[in-house]
């Protein structure tokens, strides 16, 4: 008879990889002493759970080998060793059964080919998937408690700028936390989140995976991850299911539970919430006489920037073929959907980027007016004050907290601070984005002026990065293209 053992252990810790080849070590005498047994094989799946049997390569190995007829009978130690799951358990001893295939559990002494083999097969498989329940229940409400008690540990095997110490806290990996920086950095500048993947991809940055591959996607998700501004968001995800192991995003189902400053920032609250404000501005474009949502596109350092004075529209790149002649054109997009509502005359992009460096190079022809327009409206940045600072606002939060803990038995007053707590947290995130526009406005003014005093020369070359940095938007008239820089210079150029 060609005879195989199936073993498994649930857990990768030393412990258990003691039993797993201690059982490994124990079938193969145990078969090789039967002199009227053949040993087929020893099927062993280390590290992985019985719930289900997707992800068990020698349970499914060994499953097809016996479906081809290698194998007449398979010995394990119980139920729960071959699988934790009654519907898997009794269909994969269904179709072995239908092969003439017998399975011998040896702690519950059943053999499948027995008359009341499958009666007290269904029983044991039962109770084994009352268990992995049960079990899978005891971890939830231990996992819950700790979020509670703000005791969490993070997975960095994959966390871009973060590795984890010994005891699983969160600690900054300066290499990679200088990629985080630039992302967001680049993203506050006006990049899409496809231009910034194509930048890292171009040069050869590793994702927190270590692969070369990244996406808009990727990058989307590092924006809105609040870890990188030193919070942490619990239970983002949950399992529906403990058989299937299928994880979906926590609408409200389970209970969610956030922790302020639970660790190392690597860019400032300030700059996280601009990123937010600036993400939620990019999902809600609207443009154009009709107030049409438009979607935003930061391939190009001009996309989205160059408007219609007709229509107060978007212009889009696209690719023009008019009577057999190829060009990239600037377009009105009401013009392009529907050219009745607008009339907007059609700019080729080498035009357009004319008129973009001739009114560079004007500002920089005069930058002796301009440094000095510059040095005041810096000044008036950082003299722009608030009453009420976020650590103001903090303090109070601290204070109606404690509030919170001594009335937590009165449902009104609970109620009343619960609600003064929760605006003031929106009173907190507004100050921080204020603050954090003013830092941004500022340093982009810096940054114009540090250009000014070192730029002795001309412009010659459309240069992407350049424009992005100096141009806010450029208006586009009948004869007439107006240039709005950042600093909030508007120069006029015909074309």
């Amino acid at each position: 008879m060609r005879v195989a053992a199936y073993c498994r252990v649930s857990t990768e810790s030393e412990e258990q990889t003691g039993s797993f080849e201690t059982q490994v070590s124990h079938y193969t005498n145990y078969i090789n002493k039967n002199p009227d047994w053949r040993l087929v094989d020893i099927y062993a799946d280390e590290g992985i759970s019985g719930t289900n049997t997707k992800n068990r390569r020698e349970f499914n190995r060994m499953i097809n080998e016996c479906l081809t007829g290698n194998i007449d009978l398979i010995i394990t130690k119980s139920i729960s060793r071959f699988a934790r799951n009654t519907l898997d358990c009794l269909k994969y001893i269904r179709q072995l059964k239908a092969k003439n295939v017998a399975v011998y559990f040896e702690k519950e002494n059943i053999n499948t080919l027995d008359s009341k083999g499958e009666v007290l097969i269904t029983i044991m498989a039962s109770l084994a998937q009352q268990e992995s329940e049960s079990m899978s229940k005891n971890i939830k409400l231990g996992l819950q408690y700790r979020y509670q008690q703000g005791q969490v540990k993070f997975n960095t095997t994959r966390f871009l700028g973060y590795d984890s110490d010994d005891e699983g806290k969160l600690i900054i990996n300066q290499e990679q936390a200088k990629v985080v920086r630039r992302i967001f950095k680049e993203y506050l500048e006006g990049k899409g989140t496809g231009r910034i993947a194509r930048g890292l991809m171009n040069d050869k940055i590793p994702t927190g995976s270590g692969k070369l591959k990244w996406s808009g996607d990727s990058i989307n998700r590092i924006i809105s991850n609040e870890k990188y501004m030193g919070d942490a968001l619990l239970q983002k995800t949950y399992t529906v299911d403990f058989l299937t192991q299928v994880r979906v995003e926590n609408d409200g189902t389970v209970p969610q539970y956030y922790i302020e400053d639970n660790h190392e920032p690597i860019v400032s609250k300030e700059t996280f919430n601009l990123a937010q404000q600036e993400k939620a501005r990019r999902s809600n474009l609207y443009s154009g006489k009709r107030k049409q949502k438009r979607v935003y596109q930061g391939k190009y350092a001009l996309s989205g920037k160059v408007i219609c004075k007709h229509c107060g529209d978007i212009f889009r790149r696209v690719k023009w073929n008019s009577r057999g002649s190829k060009a990239t054109v600037w377009r009105c997009v009401t013009r392009l959907t529907d050219h009745t509502q607008c009339q907007a005359r059609t700019v080729k992009e080498d035009l357009l980027h004319e008129a973009v460096l001739e009114a560079i190079n004007e500002f920089i022809g005069d930058k002796g007016n301009y440094l000095k327009v510059l040095e005041k409206n810096i000044t008036q940045v950082l003299d722009n004050k608030y009453d009420e600072t976020a650590e103001d606002v903090d303090n109070q939060l601290h204070d109606l907290q404690k509030q919170l803990y001594q009335f937590a038995n009165q449902k009104e007053d609970y109620e009343r601070i619960a609600e003064r707590i929760f605006k003031l947290r929106e009173r907190k995130q507004q100050l921080l984005i204020e603050n954090a526009t003013n830092e941004e406005k500022r340093r982009r003014l810096s940054d114009i002026q540090a250009f000014l005093k070192t730029q002795h020369m001309e412009l010659e070359k459309y240069d992407e990065s350049l424009i992005n940095r100096l141009v806010a938007r450029v208006i586009i008239r009948d004869k007439l293209i107006k240039v709005e820089l950042r600093t909030g210079e508007i120069i006029t150029i015909n074309k």
